[in-house]
C-alpha cells in the first residue's frame, strides 16, 4: 500500500512537472483560467520491450514496427516540450542477465536483427528479420509523432523440434503488475517468464505461483534483480517443489522498477506460443477470438481477492450468446487456480468466451485465460488467449499477411460501431478502411480486409466510434506441412493519448 501511494505521488508530482508550462496558457496565447479542466493530449514518448524469441537454432523471427496515422499534433504538448525534436522507433538489445536461482552470464556475443526496424513515418510498417537461437530481447522507444499508438509485432516460426510452432506476441510496456493464468509446471511443458527491464536502474521482480490448492511452495522467486536494459528468463518448474502442476496463475510484481513480462511456452506434444499478461482483475471477463476449428479448449481461471467466485460462461457467436453444454458455470476458490475443458465449444464458427459473475450483486474480480488447441494428433498447435479489456480509445496489432490473417470484434453488451483500417504494406500497398456495426451480445469475423497492392505485411487497427464496448483479436494462421500453425493476439489500448490537467498562474506559490 505505501508503495503504491508514494508511486501515485510521485507520478502526479512528474506529470505536473512536465506539463505545467506547456498549460499556462491557452492554445491561442491567454492565460488559462481554469484548474479542474482537463484535456486529452498525444504521447510524445512510449516504451516497449520484446523477449528474446526463441532459444531453437531453426526460428526465424520477424519484428514488425508500425505507428498509426493521424494522432500527434507534433507541439509537443503532452510533455511540455516547446522544442521541436527529431521523432525516433527503434529497438536496442537487452543483455541476457542471471537467471533466477541460477549463475547465468551476460550473452554480450548476441547480435541484433539485420535491421533496425526504425519507423520513420506513421502509416507503413517496418519489418526486421533475426534468425537462430540467440536472438537477445529488445527494448524500444519511441518519441514524438512516432509515439503515439506505436506498436512491435514479434513473429516466430519454429518448423521443428521441441518447440515447434508459431509464437507471436505483441511487445509489451514495461508495468509493476502482470497476471498469467494458464501457465504450468507439468513434465511435458517448459514454461519461462521472462522478465526484462528497460530502464537505466535495476528492477527487482516477485514471481508468485498459484494451483489447485493455493499458492505452491516456492523457492528463488523474491528479489530477482533484473539489471539495467537486461532480460532474466525464468523457468517456472524450477522455482517450486510442486513441479507436475497442469494449471498454474503465475503473478509478476516489482519491488522496485519496472519490466516488461510475457510466459514463453513449450510443449512436447501440443506445440508452442507466448502467454500475454490478462486484463487486470475484475468481475466480468471477455475472451476473444476462439478459431472455428479449435480441437480443445480450456479455460483457467483465479480469484485474487478473500471471496469465491461464482462465474457464469457463455460464448458469443455471429448469431448470438450461447451457454456451453456441460460447462455453463465455474466456481473458482479465493487463491486457487480452476479449470474446465470446454469440449466442442465453437462448432465450427468463430467465438469469444464471456464470464460474468453468477449473481450480480456478488461481482468478484478474477483473472483469466484459455488454452486453444488446433488439430488432432501430432499435428497439433497451441496458442493462447487471455481476457482482454475493451478498446477504449484504439488499439493495432501489426504483422498480418495477405492470407491467414482473422480479426474477431466481440460486443458483449450494447451495439458497438467501430472503424477499422488495414494499412499500407510494408512493401507495397494503399490502406483501406472500413466502419463495422457489431450487434451487441454477437461476435464479427472479418478475413477479407486487405491493403490494395500489398506487398509484405501490414497493421490492423481498431476504433470504436459509437455504442457499446468493443473486443477484439487477431488469429494468424501459418500452416507448415500439415501442422496448423497459429498464433492469436488480443487488441490492447495503445494509450496513444494521455489527459493532462490545466494549470493556472498562481504566484502565490513564491510568498
Amino acid at each position: 500500500m505505501k508503495r503504491t501511494t508514494l508511486s501515485l505521488i510521485a507520478g502526479a508530482t512528474a506529470l505536473a512537472a512536465v506539463t505545467g508550462f506547456a498549460a499556462l496558457s491557452a492554445p491561442d496565447g491567454t492565460a488559462a483560467t481554469g484548474t479542474k479542466a482537463t484535456t486529452r493530449l498525444p504521447v510524445e514518448r512510449a516504451g516497449l520491450v520484446c523477449p528474446a524469441p526463441s532459444t531453437s537454432e531453426v526460428a526465424e523471427t520477424r519484428y514488425t514496427s508500425y505507428t498509426p496515422p493521424g494522432t500527434s499534433t507534433g507541439t509537443g504538448a503532452a510533455t511540455g516540450s516547446s522544442k521541436t525534436e527529431q521523432p525516433m522507433a527503434l529497438l536496442r538489445i537487452a543483455a541476457r542477465g542471471p537467471a533466477a536461482g541460477g549463475t547465468g552470464k551476460t550473452d554480450k556475443k548476441a547480435k541484433a536483427p539485420k535491421a533496425p526496424a526504425t519507423v520513420t513515418a506513421p502509416g507503413k510498417p517496418v519489418t526486421a528479420q533475426a534468425d537462430g537461437g540467440s536472438v537477445p530481447a529488445l527494448t524500444g522507444a519511441a518519441t514524438g509523432t512516432l509515439a503515439p499508438g506505436w506498436t512491435v509485432q514479434q513473429t516466430t516460426v519454429v518448423p521443428a523440434g521441441g518447440a515447434r510452432g508459431l509464437l507471436g506476441l505483441g511487445c509489451g510496456a514495461p508495468d509493476t503488475d502482470f497476471w498469467f493464468p494458464a501457465a504450468s509446471t507439468a513434465k511435458d511443458r517448459q514454461d519461462y517468464v521472462h522478465l526484462t527491464n528497460p530502464d537505466d536502474t535495476a528492477a527487482v521482480a516477485d514471481i508468485e505461483l498459484y494451483g489447485p490448492e493455493g499458492a505452491l511452495k516456492s523457492q528463488f522467486t523474491e528479489g530477482i534483480p533484473v539489471p539495467a536494459h537486461s532480460t532474466v528468463p525464468v523457468l517456472l518448474s524450477t522455482l517450486t517443489s510442486e513441479a507436475g502442476r497442469k494449471d498454474v496463475t503465475v503473478h509478476v510484481t516489482t519491488r522496485s522498477g519496472r519490466v516488461g513480462a510475457a510466459v514463453a511456452v513449450a510443449d512436447d506434444k501440443l506445440g508452442s506460443d507466448w502467454i500475454a499478461p490478462a486484463a487486470d482483475p475484475a468481475s466480468s471477463a471477455v475472451l476473444p477470438g476462439i478459431p472455428a476449428d479449435a480441437t480443445s479448449v480450456r479455460l483457467v481461471a483465479f480469484a485474487p481477492g478473500d471471496d469465491d467466485a461464482d462465474l457464469k460462461v457463455q460464448l458469443v457467436t455471429a448469431s448470438g450468446t450461447i451457454v456451453p453444454a456441460g460447462a455453463d458455470s465455474l466456481h473458482v476458490k479465493s487463491g486457487m487456480t480452476a479449470a474446465v475443458d470446454l469440449p466442442n465449444l465453437t462448432r465450427g464458427a468463430v467465438g469469444s468466451l464471456l464470464l460474468t459473475p453468477s449473481d450480480p450483486k456478488k461481482p468478484i474480480p478474477v483473472v483469466a485465460a484459455l488454452q486453444v488447441v488446433r488439430g488432432k494428433g501430432e499435428n497439433t498447435e497451441i496458442a493462447f488467449i487471455p481476457a482482454t479489456a475493451a478498446v477504449s480509445a484504439r488499439a493495432t496489432v501489426a504483422d498480418n499477411r495477405a492470407k491467414g490473417s482473422t480479426l474477431s470484434l466481440t460486443a458483449p453488451g450494447a451495439d458497438a460501431q467501430v472503424k477499422v483500417t488495414a494499412s499500407a504494406g510494408s512493401e507495397g500497398g494503399t490502406p483501406v478502411s472500413k466502419t463495422v456495426t457489431v450487434k451487441g451480445g454477437t461476435t464479427t469475423v472479418l478475413t477479407d480486409l486487405v491493403p490494395a497492392g500489398l506487398k509484405g505485411s501490414y497493421a490492423l487497427t481498431v476504433e470504436p466510434v459509437s455504442g457499446g464496448k468493443i473486443h477484439a483479436a487477431r488469429t494468424l494462421a501459418l500452416p507448415e506441412d500439415d501442422v496448423p500453425m497459429f498464433t492469436i493476439q488480443p487488441f490492447v489500448d495503445d494509450r496513444g493519448t494521455v489527459e493532462v490537467p490545466t494549470a493556472h498562474q498562481d504566484l502565490g506559490v513564491l510568498d
